[in-house]
């Protein structure tokens, strides 16, 4: 069976990098539109309706608007915006949040894309709740370090294009701590309270990861490093698309240097539990651009159309 495809916004970073993925697939009908039209609300109208399944790339308060123009009951959406990721109605598209999940987003009409920091961080926090490692009310803190590319057109042609000095340093962001991703963390993540949550912008192009650190006197048991390391093999026993990387691991491009980049290209997220049996910190990295953005939206339409769940996809 065929399926009619159209990617709202695909000029942004995100909807060129699934249209590009989209291309691949010989049984998909890419649907497009005039580029003197973009702006044209009854030609977007008429491709939103005529999709079995639209892709939304764009800022949130033009999500919400190409929703409210759809009135196909059969048109089924994917957002990688913001706007909709805590709205009753809407699937959250994190395939591995739970064992139930996947048929969540099968089964559903609207699906909403998780953010890169926030994919990081829940599934750094999930299994510690599920567990009972952390309680609710645990005072989680959270450090993120990204590639520019997860800042858009503007902030990846202020880096390539640009030859101001402070560029070339990190460059910590959302001093103010309310990062749009917080939501989102603070509801799949089952907290009482936002995390202190402080992302990092880094002079280079794609990776992300993010570490969460814990301390044992105000874990809820007292767990061994080797105890929190196989709660997460459990809980992500049957993921294709998460590894779990021990102490010994190779995480780094040199001995004792966790590589921010080593998942780039893929779809996979790495989760690695370092420290001693005192002082703990897991650190998650994806790609920004794959499992934090366009892979993990082409991973739902797997989901969500029958196909296989990696097609396209790298692990």
């Amino acid at each position: 069976m065929s399926y009619k495809i159209y990617v709202d916004g695909q000029s942004g970073t995100t909807g060129l990098q699934i249209h590009e993925r989209l291309s691949q697939y010989s049984d998909l009908e890419l649907l497009t539109i005039d580029p003197d039209k973009r702006r044209d609300p009854e030609e977007r109208k008429r491709l939103l309706n005529e999709a079995d399944l639209v892709f939304l790339c764009l800022p949130d308060e033009a999500a919400r608007e190409s929703v409210a123009l759809i009135d196909n009951p059969n048109t089924r959406v994917i957002d990688a915006s913001t706007a909709h990721r805590v709205t009753d109605g809407w699937v959250y598209g994190l395939p591995e949040y739970d064992q139930a999940q996947r048929d969540r987003i099968r089964n559903s009409m609207r699906v909403a894309v998780t953010g890169c920091h926030a994919a990081a961080s829940i599934l750094s926090l999930k299994p510690l709740r599920e567990a009972g490692v952390i309680a609710g009310d645990y005072p989680v803190t959270l450090h993120s370090i990204t590639g520019y590319s997860g800042g858009g057109k503007n902030m990846i042609e202020q880096y390539e294009h640009s030859e101001d000095d402070f560029l070339t340093s990190p460059r910590h962001y959302a001093l103010g701590l309310q990062h749009k991703h917080l939501p989102e963390i603070r509801r799949y993540a089952d907290l009482q309270a936002n995390p202190v949550f402080l992302p990092i912008v880094s002079n280079f192009y794609q990776g992300l990861a993010v570490t969460l650190p814990l301390h044992k006197v105000l874990c809820s048991s007292q767990y061994s490093i080797a105890d929190i390391r196989e709660v997460y093999r459990r809980y992500y026993d049957q993921q294709s698309f998460v590894r779990v990387l021990g102490q010994d691991d190779s995480v780094g491009v040199e001995p004792g240097f966790f590589d921010v980049q080593a998942c780039n290209g893929t779809n996979r997220a790495d989760i690695a539990v370092l420290g001693n049996d005192d002082q703990v910190v897991v650190i998650t990295r994806l790609d920004n651009l794959g499992k934090g953005a366009s892979g993990a939206a082409i991973q739902c339409m797997n989901i969500m159309l029958g196909f296989e769940e990696d097609r396209s996809l790298k692990q």
